[in-house]
């Protein structure tokens, strides 16, 4: 059972601190293990993995357990989207009856386009009452959820379950790009600008003592808000290329018209435009980019 077996232990004292009212999530992330006879593929398959995933207990004869698995299948890809991977290479696959696990009534994986083929990525499993059930028989203890009228009920639920370790394999995999830019090749990688670990980079044009100052200023009040870098070798085309490589969304250039103008220029890494900007304005301009 992984992980998911924690939460229906720990069930009863949840539900005895919290008094939580149904429907409710109970949700965690750890560590799993498996036997993996072709451990691979990148971190595709590993023995050791993170796992993220919750229990959402409901009473099916209030609610309609198909209505709710749609609702999840709706939330899981939306989660996705906002991880930046391109949904054409998502899609939805139904379990087969023989592939069932023995206590879901109904599976979906949510599967991504991997260069070997389609793979699970997240899934959704409707448990119905099966685990709590066993554990009440095989323990002796009432793992029940009780109303404020006395009557008692063993929730159903509905699994999400997300591959954290797999996520960021895909992630990266989704993001990794070769491109011909004027006849040179770069390496890129458009992760959501949200997630990139970088935000922006600020380099000066020249190694003139002015523009370094500037830009090192720059440097220094942007780190206060943001996860920004300060670059200062090699000349400004590998100076862009090292940031395009780890993904950073903007880079930004103190050259001889900021110690006029007060304005840099901003590069886009993905489209390589760029845009004369405030120095005021830079955090301004970001917040709006990187929401």
């Amino acid at each position: 059972g992984e992980i998911a077996q924690g939460i229906f232990i720990n069930f009863k004292n949840i539900v005895d601190s919290f008094h939580p009212k149904l429907p409710f999530g109970i949700g965690q992330t750890g560590k799993a293990f498996r036997n993996e006879i072709t451990a691979g593929k990148f971190t595709f398959r590993t023995l050791e993995f993170d796992l993220m995933e919750f229990e959402y207990f409901f009473d099916p004869k209030k609610q309609n357990w198909k209505e709710l698995f749609e609702y999840w299948k709706n939330e899981i890809n939306d989660f996705g989207k906002s991880l930046g991977i391109n949904q054409n290479q998502l899609s939805w696959r139904p379990h087969e009856e023989f592939e069932l696990s023995h206590y879901s009534k109904r599976t979906e994986d949510l599967e991504y386009k991997f260069p070997w083929g389609s793979k699970e990525m997240f899934a959704l499993a409707y448990r119905t009452d099966f685990d709590l059930r066993n554990h009440q028989e095989k323990s002796g203890k009432t793992l029940s959820y009780i109303y404020q009228d006395g009557s008692k009920l063993i929730p159903h639920v509905i699994e999400p379950t997300f591959g954290l370790s797999r996520a960021v394999t895909v992630i990266m995999m989704d993001a990794y790009h070769e491109e011909k830019i004027n006849e040179k090749s770069r390496v890129v990688l458009k992760l959501a600008k949200h997630l990139a670990p970088v935000k922006a980079s600020v380099f000066a044009l020249q190694k003139d003592e002015k523009l370094q100052d500037l830009a090192h200023n720059i440097y220094k009040d942007l780190k206060q808000t943001l996860a920004v870098e300060y670059q200062d070798s090699g000349n400004i085309g590998k100076m862009y290329r090292r940031q395009d490589e780890i993904g950073t969304p903007y880079c930004i250039t103190v050259d001889y018209d900021s110690l006029e103008d007060k304005k840099v220029t901003v590069r886009d890494r993905d489209t390589m435009e760029q845009e004369r900007v405030a120095i005021e304005g830079l955090e301004d301009y970001f917040g709006e980019r990187l929401r």
